[in-house]
């Protein structure tokens, strides 16, 4: 029975019979313990592992009250509220004894009957030893079905749990202006938003910016954020991309009697885009792939009518296009404006409704290659017709469709990289700074992949600045970095990293490659560039005279450059301290040379 029909049938006097029907069948239940119980997994969006199960109640199969709406309502209207709540946590507890013991336990409670005599003097707090279970694990899951009409005595009913041990978590936020008031006056550690607000949030540019509102929110108030009703592979993805800590729904694991694990495959992605969100800290408009952004919407046969398509449009308002395939391969593309025109026209819907709409598709439309840099798909995107500037852009991944991309994705992930890299930039040479450069050392450390780190150094450099003065003394550190930057370029590395460590130290970190033929180009080009920062007088002396440390004049030879290189073979290297440790030891040496020089551990 429906729910909406149900609740109009329990509140009409009329059906008294049908109202004694109901409430004899809940009285049964009540009797017989006639629940069953199943859990659903709450899962980390950082890794994939589960973090705790929400336990849920249904009615006898097949009858009238198996739907939990159906239930609760009934037992609300007759009063039974909690008696069938502790029912509900009773048989729940029963079955914990498969659950591992760092697994939280999502126990949903109805508002009305915290306040109950029976709920507050400890009725769950007296069951947990029974089970053998932590109170620290149970999650008490408020959930509005009514509002609450005395906020500040509902909160002291709250803290008086949460002093116990209990956590509390709101269901629903984002559903209404109450559940927005019922988390601002209970203040709860975790908050579970709406199913609505996830629902196509990869497609939806106005619940991205409230999903990432509540995020900043629980960042500020340290609460954690639970997606409720993930049901897409790009819904996920875009919570990952957003930053939401935790998720639940059809596409991580349905309800079940047991404790189910999530699908391996799921699990695989989730840890594949915490891996790209961390990568693209290091990523440009120029070195990020078009595919990490791409969003995975369905593809259409070419020879699919004109009645599915505005099918597909209606219960789909905030797609814009379609693109069309020859089994997997886009052959063009169809945007829903100039769909809507045709059949607009005299004889549009006659014409095309139930006929193929491969003949009004864009046979030129932009398709990419996944691993196309956004900058490069930018430059083609805006080359296009005016007409056609904002039409989505097809991605393929080795010939086959893969996805789509609008341009305002591609305009805003752009600018996000860029300010990304600017605040974690150095202002001087715009390389990436510390925060980049320890996240980068403990990417390659945790890849397991070999890697060489080198250490660049600027020796006579102080002297330098004494004399011609910080602003020639700043140009020879941007000229350094354009120096480290071209080679690393011209030697055709993919996997490069560059940073400024601060000062005259930069840093690179590189796959294996040919370590002594690049150490030795950098230097020559540095050795023949340096020259052109001093006077013709100064470059004929090689040196020029400043004081030392000890205010003594001293002769300074020209600046040169001094590279330490840290391999991977060999050593055991654990973190980023590790390789600093051991490049301040070849550092040393490289020192002990009065010229540019290298030298390998």
């Amino acid at each position: 029975m429906p729910a909406v029909l149900y609740n109009q049938l329990i509140k009409n006097q009329n059906y008294s019979q049908n109202e004694q029907n109901i409430l004899n069948a809940l009285e049964e239940i009540l009797i017989t313990r006639d629940v069953k119980t199943v859990f659903q997994p709450i899962v980390s969006l950082l890794d994939g592992n589960i973090f705790g199960y929400e336990a849920l109640s249904r009615g006898p199969q097949g009858s009238m009250l198996e739907r939990p709406d159906n239930l609760f309502a009934a037992a609300e209207k007759f009063n039974k509220l909690w008696e069938l709540e502790f029912l509900c946590r009773s048989k729940a507890f029963t079955r914990l004894k498969g659950l591992a013991k760092d697994k939280m336990l999502f126990i949903n409670v109805d508002p009305n009957i915290i306040n109950d005599e029976r709920f507050k003097k400890g009725a769950t707090l007296e069951m947990l030893p029974t089970y053998d279970i932590d109170v620290s694990n149970i999650i008490f899951e408020i959930t509005e079905k009514n509002s609450i009409d005395d906020y500040k005595s509902f909160r002291k009913v709250l803290d008086h749990y949460t002093s116990q041990g209990y956590k509390i978590a709101i269901d629903d936020t984002g559903s209404g202006y109450s559940g927005l008031k019922l988390l601002a006056e209970t203040r709860p550690q975790f908050i579970k938003i709406d199913m609505d607000l996830v629902r196509n949030i990869d497609k939806d540019v106005l619940k991205q910016a409230l999903m990432k509102a509540f995020q900043e929110f629980s960042i500020v108030t340290n609460m954690k954020i639970i997606a409720e009703g993930i049901e897409t592979i790009d819904e996920l993805n875009t919570l990952i991309q957003i930053g939401i800590t935790y998720g639940q729904g059809y596409l991580l694991q349905r309800p079940a009697p047991e404790f189910l694990e999530i699908n391996p495959l799921i699990k695989d992605n989730i840890l594949q885009k915490n891996k790209e969100k961390k990568q693209e800290a290091f990523h440009t408009p120029l070195t990020m792939p078009i595919g990490e952004i791409s969003r995975r919407d369905p593809g259409f046969p070419e020879q699919v009518t004109g009645c599915t398509v505005l099918d597909y449009f209606s219960k789909n308002p905030s797609l814009m296009g379609i693109p069309l395939l020859q089994g997997d391969v886009p052959v063009g593309l169809l945007m829903k404006n100039k769909f809507l025109a045709h059949l607009a026209t005299q004889y549009g819907v006659a014409v095309y409704m139930n006929r193929s709409v491969g003949s009004l598709m864009d046979n030129n439309a932009l398709i990419v290659d996944y691993d196309m840099p956004l900058e490069q798909v930018s430059k083609l995107a805006i080359a296009r017709y005016e007409d056609s500037l904002y039409d989505y852009i097809i991605v393929t991944q080795k010939g086959k469709y893969y996805g789509v991309i609008t341009v305002r994705q591609l305009l805003e992930k752009t600018t996000q990289l860029e300010i990304n890299r600017a605040k974690h930039s150095n202002p001087l040479s715009g390389l990436p700074g510390n925060i980049l450069i320890e996240e980068k050392l403990h990417q390659v450390i945790e890849s397991g992949e070999p890697y060489s780190v080198l250490y660049f150094d600027l020796d006579n450099f102080k002297a330098y600045n004494d004399i011609y003065g910080f602003d020639n003394g700043d140009k020879i550190l941007c000229m350094t970095a354009q120096i480290i930057q071209s080679q690393l370029k011209d030697a055709k590395m993919t996997d490069v990293f560059v940073g400024h460590i601060g000062g005259d130290d930069f840093i690179a970190v590189l796959r294996n490659v040919d370590i002594v033929s690049l150490c030795q180009t950098i230097i020559d080009y540095f050795d023949v560039r340096i020259r052109g920062f001093y006077t013709e007088i100064d470059q004929k002396l090689g040196y020029i005279v400043a004081k030392n440390r000890h205010g003594v004049e001293e002769n300074f030879p020209i600046v040169s450059l001094s590279i330490a290189v840290v391999t991977s073979s060999g050593k055991k290297i654990r973190n980023p301290a590790d390789i600093g440790e051991a490049a301040s030891a070849v550092k040393k040496k490289c020192k002990l040379v009065w010229r540019s020089c290298y030298c390998i551990d």
